[in-house]
């Protein structure tokens, strides 16, 4: 549940102001790399949902899901910079509108979610 706050709550400050929540993430990557390590919570999650997945409809979406906050997570906290720098770089420097629809991606995940917990609609 707490999960699909998380993406509630990114996805709508993406959706609503995607540049300045962008340069809010520069400015903290440029002050404090090692925020960074928190990406293993994203490994603790994306296990989680991996298996709690086997109980939930859309099963095949939440390993798809977790798989890719997995590698996500383990590819940001313990790969060299030399490799992130990158990849961040190329994050950072999309378009508004890329962000947005990530955002779209994220509320879309965190309402099937619910969805699939039994939150909403179910009568």
């Amino acid at each position: 549940m707490a999960l699909a706050g998380i993406w509630l709550a990114d996805g709508m400050a993406l959706l609503i102001a995607p540049r300045f929540i962008i340069e809010q993430a520069q400015e903290l990557l440029r002050q404090s790399p090692s925020i960074l390590r928190w990406e293993l919570l994203a490994i603790v999650g994306g296990l989680f949902l991996f298996f709690a997945a086997q109980d939930l409809p859309y099963q095949w979406l939440w390993m798809v899901t977790a798989g890719g906050m997995i590698s996500k997570g383990t590819f940001l906290s313990v790969a060299p910079p030399s490799w992130r720098g990158p990849i961040i770089t190329w994050c950072v420097g999309r378009d508004d509108i890329d962000y947005r629809f990530c955002g779209l991606s994220l509320c879309a995940l965190a309402v099937l979610l619910l969805h699939a917990l039994g939150w909403i609609g179910h009568s």
